[in-house]
């Protein structure tokens, strides 16, 4: 499922520079809330789940069961055994669900490392129940990503989001398992820290980022010098993301 290998240390290097505190999370909160619906009953299949980041937040926000469904055994192993998440290894061509069994699907950030679309999109149908949505955040092509922290400060890593799934793309292939697209969105997220904490955590998070790892050591080198010359200059003092959310139903 994954571009790169997501081994014990590119696992612990994802939860260490990857994951975001909730609280920097709330836009998404919001997002599900209105798209989903969440209450008591409700069942969100999280596929390639991670580090559990999404899955642990929407169980705290809203009480609903999640069922984190991840290939990696790493990554698993750093998601949160809490009640009311159910860690499970697949993924997004075979979910360990029964048919009907859950009200929601998320995606986020992993679309890109799912080798056939048509065949995922089937068995997400196949999970969900009649009019279930499925959301999914970031991981597309041909949308903006210039609010997109990495892209701004290391410019290349966009070469690397143009080989992901389009949103035309993507649509397709979930209309072919009965699918439509609602809506497209884009929904910020801030980061904790400083310019200066990015800088300081730039090596670890070329470890765990797909378009990072995929620059040359001098595209790093500049991307790298360009930061430091921003915390120099007394540069950015919020950190923030804005990605797209794309929702099927």
């Amino acid at each position: 499922m994954a571009r790169i290998s997501y081994d014990e240390q590119t696992a612990a290097a994802y939860k260490a520079v990857r994951e975001i505190p909730r609280e920097g999370l709330l836009e998404w909160r919001d997002a599900f809330r209105r798209h989903v619906r969440p209450g008591p009953g409700t069942t969100l299949v999280d596929i390639g789940a991670g580090t559990g980041q999404f899955a642990a937040a929407f169980n705290a926000w809203f009480g609903i069961d999640v069922v984190a469904v991840e290939p990696s055994t790493s990554m698993r192993e750093q998601i949160p055994r809490l009640p009311g998440i159910d860690v499970r290894a697949g993924d997004a061509a075979s979910l360990p669900l029964a048919d009907d069994s859950a009200d929601a699907g998320w995606i986020s950030l992993a679309l890109h490392h799912i080798p056939d679309l048509e065949a995922a999109a089937r068995e997400i149908r196949r999970v969900l129940r009649p009019g279930a949505p499925v959301l999914i955040r970031g991981g597309v092509s041909g949308t903006r990503h210039d609010e997109i922290e990495n892209v701004r400060w290391f410019p290349e890593t966009s070469r690397t989001i143009d080989t992901y799934p389009s949103v035309e793309e993507t649509c397709a292939a979930f209309a072919a398992a009965g699918f439509r697209r609602e809506t497209l969105e884009r929904v910020r997220e801030t980061r904790p820290g400083t310019l200066a904490d990015y800088l300081a955590g730039l090596d670890t998070l070329r470890r765990a980022d797909t378009t990072m790892r995929q620059l040359t050591e001098e595209e790093f080198q500049r991307g790298q010098d360009r930061v430091r010359r921003a915390v120099e200059a007394g540069g950015e003092t919020t950190r923030s993301n804005v990605l797209d959310l794309l929702v099927l139903r």
